[in-house]
Order: structure tokens, then C-alpha cells, then sequence
């Protein structure tokens, strides 16, 4: 089963400056709540970068691979999560509003469990709002405070 989970938000900062930031994929861990990143290949801020995310807490979490499949700096990039808990697209959207951007962070995801998916899902859903939306404030505090 495949799902959809969104995000947005206004940020008082131009959209080079929060495309600077979330494109800076070690320093995620500064707004992505349980989330550590390193790179491991490519070349940075072109298609076909590479990098892990770890998320969790101490022992208990998983990486999660992810590629660079669209660059368009500074309005969209888009990625692939190919790795075994997560596989699906992501995007990063930075759009010039007013005197700021409205950043917009999308995620497709396949969920597992076959039969069980979509309660899986109706189960996750909330959580992962949670996280997404304080991840969303911290990474507006994050950017504005630069």
C-alpha cells in the first residue's frame, strides 16, 4: 500500500537560505527530531547524491538510504528512500511567498504488512504528524535564527 503524508509551512527567510539548509543533509539532525545523517556518495548537491538517515533513539531505530533523484535549486528536490523500514519519493518544495518561503516537505511511502497496511498506516499516521510538524518548527526557529 502506498501513502502520502505532507507538511508546510512559512518561513521569514528568503528561499535560497532554507533550501541551504535543508539541502545540507549532515546538519538535518539540527531540526529532524531522532535523526542523525552522513553522506556516502556522490556528489554533493547534484542527482544522484547519496546518504543515510539513522533515526532513533540509542539502539532501537533504522536507516534509511536515500538518492537524489531531482535538484532544482533552490525551489525542489526531489529523493528516493530505498532502504529496508522505508522506500518511497520524498521532496523538499522552498516556493517564494510574501517576504519568505512556504516550504513544503512531501513523502510517498509503501507500507508493509500486506493485508495489514492500512491499519499499520491509520496507526503511524498520527505519530508521524507529530514528528513531522515538530520538525517543521524547529527547522523555521532553525532557519530564521541565521
Amino acid at each position: 500500500m502506498r501513502a502520502e503524508h505532507s507538511v508546510s509551512i512559512w518561513i521569514d527567510a528568503p528561499p535560497q537560505q532554507v533550501w541551504d539548509v535543508v539541502t545540507h543533509w549532515e546538519s538535518q539532525g539540527e531540526w529532524m527530531p531522532m535523526t542523525r545523517i552522513w553522506r556516502t556518495g556522490g556528489r554533493p548537491g547534484e542527482v544522484g547524491e547519496e546518504f543515510t538517515a539513522r533515526t532513533g533513539l540509542g539502539p532501537l531505530g533504522f536507516d534509511d538510504t536515500i538518492t537524489v533523484r531531482q535538484m532544482d535549486a533552490p525551489h525542489l528536490c526531489e529523493v528516493a528512500h530505498t532502504g529496508r523500514v522505508v522506500r518511497g519519493l520524498g521532496e523538499f518544495r522552498c516556493v517564494p511567498q510574501r517576504s519568505g518561503t512556504h516550504f513544503t516537505w512531501w513523502e510517498q511511502v509503501e507500507v508493509p504488512g500486506g493485508p495489514v497496511a492500512p491499519v499499520l498506516w491509520t496507526l503511524a499516521r498520527l505519530p508521524l504528524h507529530i514528528v513531522f510538524g515538530v520538525a517543521m518548527r524547529r527547522l523555521k526557529r532553525y532557519v530564521e535564527r541565521q
